[in-house]
C-alpha cells in the first residue's frame, strides 16, 4: 500500500509557545464542521465566504449566567448592552428581550437604539461626546446621563434653564483600582480632587443634581479585586457628596470590562487557566457593595457588559484563497477575511479550527488577510497542516467588537446570519455591493469619463 510522501521539515521551538499547556500543535488540530449544529458547508453554500455566524442560543445562555450570578447576590442590577460591543439590531433586540437596557457612547448609537424602540428611561449615555442637541433631547426622553467633562456641564446648564427645572445627572469617575493601565482619559479623576472639584461646580450651578457615580476601569480585567476596589471608592465618593450636598446615590454603574474566553496576545497559558469565573467577579463586587453601603441603603447596581457576552456567540467562516512560502521557509496562507473584518486580531489570538480534517504534519504558519497591507495578520505563530486553496478556517469568539470596529477597505463586508434557538438560519446583515459603497458619492457631470484617452506615453 502506498502512502503520501510528507517532505521532512526542521522546526524551531518556541519556549511558552509550543508546549502542553497552551501550545499551539494539538490545538490546531482541532476540526470544526458545524456551528450552533448547522453544518459549516450548509452555510457557506447559501450565504458563502467569509460569514459571520452568530448563535442566539450561546447568547442568550451567557447573558442569562452572568445575570443570575449577579442578580442572586444583591437585589437591585440592571445591565445596560454595550452597543459599542455590537450594534447589529437583531443581537441588540436579543439582549433587549433577557431584560438588557442600551448603554450608548453616540449619537449614532443613540439614534440605533431610538429607531428599535427603547424608551428613554431604558437608556445609559456615556462618552466623551454628547453634541447638545442630542443631550436635550436626552433629558426630554428621561435617560440617565453621565458626565465625562467641565463642558458638558456647561451644556445641561443651559438645557436645565431652557427647560425650567432640575436635571438629574450622573457623574463619571477614573480612579486608581490597582491595575495597569489605569484609565484617565475618561470622566473626572478621583484621587487628585478633580471629582470632588466637578461636583462642586455642579452645586454652584444650581441647575444639576447628581444621582449617581459612573466608571469603567479598563478592558479585559483578568483581577476581580480590582472591581472591589472600584466599588469601595465609588461608594465612599457617593456618602462625600451625600454629606456635603444632601445627594443620595441612586445608582453605581461600574461599566464593563469583564474578559471572554479570546486570548489576549502574549497570554502563553491556556484560558481555562487564567480566565477567572463570572461567579468570582460577582462576589468580589457585591461583598464590596456590602460592606461599604449604609443599612438599608441599597442603590441600584448597574453593568455594562459587553464583551464576555457577546463574544464566545460569535464564529467567521474563512476560506483559503492562496498558498505561499516565506522566504525563511516558514508556510503562510491567505484568507479571505483580513483584519478590516477581524480588527480586534491585533490584540487577540483567536480560537481557529480547521473547517474539515486535513492530512499532514503541522507546522508553523501565517495566516494572512486578503488586503494590501503588510499589517494583515490573522495569525502570524499558528501551527497548521499543509491547507490547500478552498480549505476553509473556523474562527471563534469573534462577536465583540469586529462587527463596530470593522472596516470598509479593499473588500466588501460580508453577510452576518444568526442560528435561532430553533436551528433555523437568518440572515440579520446582508453583504454590501457596490451600491453600498457609493451611495452617497456625487460625480459631477464634468468628471463623468466615458472612455480613457489615448496616452501616447503608452506605447502597446
Amino acid at each position: 500500500m502506498l502512502t503520501q510522501y510528507e517532505r521532512p521539515v526542521i522546526q524551531k521551538l518556541h519556549s511558552g509557545l509550543m508546549n502542553k499547556f497552551a501550545g499551539n500543535t494539538l490545538l490546531h488540530r482541532k476540526v470544526k464542521t458545524e456551528i450552533a449544529d448547522v453544518p459549516i458547508d450548509d452555510l457557506v453554500a447559501q450565504f458563502g465566504s467569509p460569514l459571520f455566524v452568530y448563535s442566539e442560543q450561546t447568547l442568550r445562555r451567557k447573558f442569562r449566567t452572568i445575570r443570575n450570578a449577579f442578580t442572586t447576590r444583591y437585589p437591585d442590577v440592571t445591565f445596560g448592552w454595550s452597543y459599542k460591543t455590537n450594534y447589529l439590531k437583531a443581537i441588540c433586540a436579543i439582549l433587549h428581550q433577557e431584560g438588557a437596557i442600551a448603554e450608548l457612547v453616540s449619537k449614532m448609537e443613540y439614534d440605533k437604539a431610538k429607531a428599535l424602540g427603547i424608551p428613554g428611561n431604558q437608556i445609559i449615555l456615556n462618552g466623551p461626546h454628547k453634541p447638545f442637541a442630542m443631550l436635550e433631547a436626552a433629558v426630554r426622553d428621561g435617560v440617565i446621563i453621565n458626565i465625562d467633562h467641565l463642558d458638558e456641564i456647561e451644556d445641561l446648564e443651559a438645557i436645565a434653564t431652557r427647560l425650567n427645572r432640575i436635571i438629574s445627572v450622573g457623574i463619571r469617575l477614573n480612579l486608581d483600582a490597582g491595575i495597569q493601565p489605569c484609565w484617565s482619559r475618561f470622566g473626572f479623576n478621583l484621587e487628585s480632587g478633580q471629582a470632588m472639584n466637578a461636583i462642586e461646580r455642579i452645586a454652584s450651578g444650581g441647575k444639576l443634581r447628581v444621582n449617581g457615580v459612573h466608571s469603567h476601569i479598563g478592558t479585559f480585567i483578568m483581577e476581580p479585586a480590582a472591581y472591589a476596589r472600584q466599588v469601595k471608592k465609588m461608594v465612599a465618593f457617593g456618602y462625600e457628596v451625600e454629606q456635603k450636598y444632601g445627594w443620595r446615590m441612586d445608582y453605581i454603574d461600574i461599566g464593563g470590562g469583564f474578559p471572554s474566553r479570546s486570548r489576549l496576545k502574549g497570554m502563553y497559558h491556556a484560558v481555562e487557566v487564567m480566565l477567572p469565573s463570572i461567579e468570582e467577579y460577582a462576589d468580589a463586587i457585591c461583598d464590596a457593595l456590602w460592606a461599604s453601603l449604609k443599612p438599608e441603603h441599597t442603590p441600584k447596581l448597574i453593568i455594562e457588559s459587553g464583551r464576555a457576552i457577546i463574544d464566545e456567540a460569535g464564529t467567521l467562516i474563512t476560506r483559503v484563497c492562496g498558498t505561499k512560502q516565506l522566504p525563511d521557509g516558514t508556510r503562510a496562507y491567505v484568507i479571505d477575511a483580513g483584519v478590516n473584518l477581524l480588527f480586534t486580531s491585533f490584540w487577540y489570538r483567536f480560537d481557529i479550527a480547521l473547517g474539515h480534517p486535513v492530512s499532514g504534519r503541522c507546522e508553523p504558519s501565517v495566516i494572512y488577510g486578503p488586503l494590501c497591507m503588510n499589517i494583515d495578520v490573522v495569525d502570524d505563530r499558528i501551527s497548521l497542516p499543509p491547507l490547500s486553496r478552498g480549505d476553509r478556517l473556523v474562527i471563534s469568539t469573534v462577536g465583540a467588537y469586529n462587527n463596530t470596529q470593522w472596516l470598509q477597505f479593499i473588500e466588501y463586508r460580508p453577510n452576518v446570519v444568526l442560528v435561532t434557538q430553533t436551528g433555523d438560519v437568518e440572515l440579520i446583515r446582508a453583504a454590501e455591493d457596490l451600491s453600498d459603497l457609493e451611495r452617497r458619492e456625487h460625480l459631477p457631470p464634468r468628471l463623468a469619463v466615458v472612455s480613457v484617452p489615448n496616452n501616447p506615453m503608452i506605447k502597446l
